[in-house]
């Protein structure tokens, strides 16, 4: 027998737990429902492939642009670049409450500060935090042309190239930071950046309000108390890393932030320097009204 929901479903794709942790927390502990909602992942994360290169081919764009989806969550960059590629009229509805950081680790000791990369083909995912980030990050202290990235995959993927020595520098957030730490791995830079929430243009603002609310409440939640949720995020690392192991240091959750233009500018230009952007977005275009 098929139960009928009692709030109207709003369907998410599934990203990186640290991610995605207020949206595990805000389920879980009823918040959706109180908002008058109820959020269900289309898919666990565990299901994507682990090496698309292509965006839309992976697992949480495909699911939104078959609309079998209504959200998802990604890096800021990522987040504009599909909103202004989407066939389906995605938008940024605002910026995400995880403010993680994306660490370029290694265990090689010739590699010790950003300027040792140079020439160093970094591990990461192709238009992705890793990606974006690494060039951010490194362009303070090196020549662009000496900035190398290379493909590798999802962050699983990324540390398992670093731990097996294919590649000599990745870039990767938690659990991977944490478990990196523990098994020998040293920081060889490290960023703090935002990310962005994707909508459907289907969802009315009462779904709007209400999933940014539930997810405020669960922001401060995990605040209040992370080390109750840091299974949610360990369990990746089957068992390498406890959940008491993971460093409180390397993420941490807010409020969500209004997507104001100034910001976006400042990014979308930098994003099309890179020619990581076609430059015919705007704000107007790529930003979701509240």
């Amino acid at each position: 027998m098929t139960t009928v929901p009692q709030h109207p479903v709003v369907s998410a794709s599934p990203n990186n737990p640290v991610f995605d942790l207020p949206i595990y927390v805000a389920r879980d502990e009823g918040l959706f429902e109180r908002a008058g909602i109820e959020v269900r992942f289309r898919a666990r994360y565990s299901e994507r492939n682990a090496s698309d290169k292509e965006p839309f081919a992976r697992l949480k764009e495909s699911l939104f642009e078959q609309g079998k989806a209504d959200v998802y969550n990604l890096c800021e960059w990522a987040g504009i670049d599909r909103s202004e590629h989407s066939a389906r009229g995605a938008q940024v509805l605002a910026l995400r409450p995880a403010v993680g950081a994306q660490a370029i680790l290694s265990f090689d000791p010739a590699l010790q500060e950003p300027r040792d990369l140079a020439g160093v083909p970094v591990g990461i995912n192709d238009k992705t935090g890793s990606h974006y980030t690494t060039l951010q990050s490194l362009e303070g202290v090196l020549a662009r042309e000496d900035i190398v990235v290379e493909h590798v995959g999802v962050p699983e993927r990324r540390y398992e190239a670093l731990k097996q020595g294919a590649s000599r520098a990745v870039a990767v957030m938690e659990p991977f930071i944490s478990l990196g730490l523990k098994e020998g791995a040293h920081l060889v830079d490290v960023t703090f950046y935002r990310g962005a929430e994707v909508i459907a243009p289907s969802l009315t603002p009462e779904q709007r309000n209400g999933y940014l609310g539930a997810i405020n409440e669960a922001a401060d939640r995990i605040m209040a108390d992370f080390g109750k949720y840091k299974h949610y995020v360990t369990e990746q690392t089957k068992g390498r890393l406890a959940p008491h192991e993971m460093s409180d240091h390397f993420v941490r959750y807010t409020h969500y932030v209004v997507y104001d233009p100034k910001r976006f500018n400042q990014v979308y230009e930098w994003m099309r320097s890179w020619g990581l952007a076609s430059g015919g977005a705007d704000h107007a275009s790529v930003v979701a009204r509240l």
